[in-house]
C-alpha cells in the first residue's frame, strides 16, 4: 500500500516558493525560485542561467531552514558572500516553520533577497 501521508511542512514551503516565483513563464527562464526538502532541511535557491554561458543553469542558495527534532525547533540560516551558511542572528530559531517563512519574506536586513 502506498504511503499517502502528506507532509504539512513540505506543503507550507511549496506554497511559499510558489508565491515567490515569477508568474510569467518567459521571466522564469531567466530567474526562478526553487527548493529542496529532505524531511529536516529546507534549502531555498534562485534558478538562473550563468551570465557567461546562458545555456548552463545554476542554483544559488539563499536560505536554509533546519529542523532539530531533539529540540523540536527550526533554525534559520542565510548564505554569506563567502558561500558559508550563517545562523540568522536577528531571529535564529522558532518552533514554527511559518514564523521562519515570515522572517524570510520580511527580509528586514537584506540577507535573503538583497
Amino acid at each position: 500500500m502506498k504511503n499517502t501521508t502528506i507532509d504539512i511542512n513540505e506543503l507550507t514551503i511549496k506554497k511559499f516558493v510558489e508565491s515567490l516565483r515569477p508568474e510569467d513563464i518567459e521571466i522564469r527562464k531567466q530567474l526562478d525560485i526553487g527548493y529542496s526538502y529532505d524531511g529536516k532541511v529546507i534549502i531555498l535557491f534562485e534558478i538562473r542561467p550563468f551570465w557567461d554561458n546562458p545555456s548552463e543553469i545554476q542554483n544559488i542558495e539563499f536560505a536554509k531552514i533546519r529542523f532539530y527534532k531533539s529540540r523540536r525547533q527550526w533554525n534559520l540560516y542565510w548564505m554569506r558572500a563567502s558561500g558559508k551558511w550563517e545562523l540568522y542572528g536577528p531571529f535564529p530559531e522558532s518552533t514554527y516553520l511559518d514564523k521562519m517563512i515570515e522572517i524570510i519574506k520580511e527580509d528586514n536586513h537584506g540577507c535573503f533577497f538583497g
